[in-house]
């Protein structure tokens, strides 16, 4: 019977919790973030696929035998670690606006 008192109430907490305008300006912002990035991410992982069967540019030749195609392979490595980089930093702020939403729920439990 205990568990489900607090079943009951962790589901009123959380729906006190997500009508909250703290908790809708998270969701806000992470969505103002992780949409663009994901569209960037995702174009730029298809574009050499499609760029290498549909046309020819990445197969020309950059520097000695090493074709464009190579170096925007490369670059994809480099873009993954420079988005995590930035997602990292970014979640910092998430998490703040996070803790800022768990004390005022504490805080009106009290």
């Amino acid at each position: 019977m205990e568990i489900e008192k607090n079943n009951v109430k962790s589901e009123s907490v959380y729906s006190e919790v997500a009508k909250s305008p703290e908790f809708k300006e998270l969701l806000k912002a992470k969505r103002k973030f992780i949409l663009p990035m994901s569209i960037f991410f995702l174009c730029f992982y298809i574009a050499l696929p499609l760029m290498t069967s549909y046309s020819k540019v990445l197969n020309t030749k950059a520097i000695g035998d090493i074709t464009w195609a190579w170096i925007f392979a490369f670059a994809q490595f480099i873009m993954t670690w420079g988005l995590c980089m930035i997602y990292h930093k970014k979640a910092k702020s998430f998490d703040e606006m996070s803790e800022g939403i768990v004390k005022k729920l504490n805080k009106g439990g009290e």
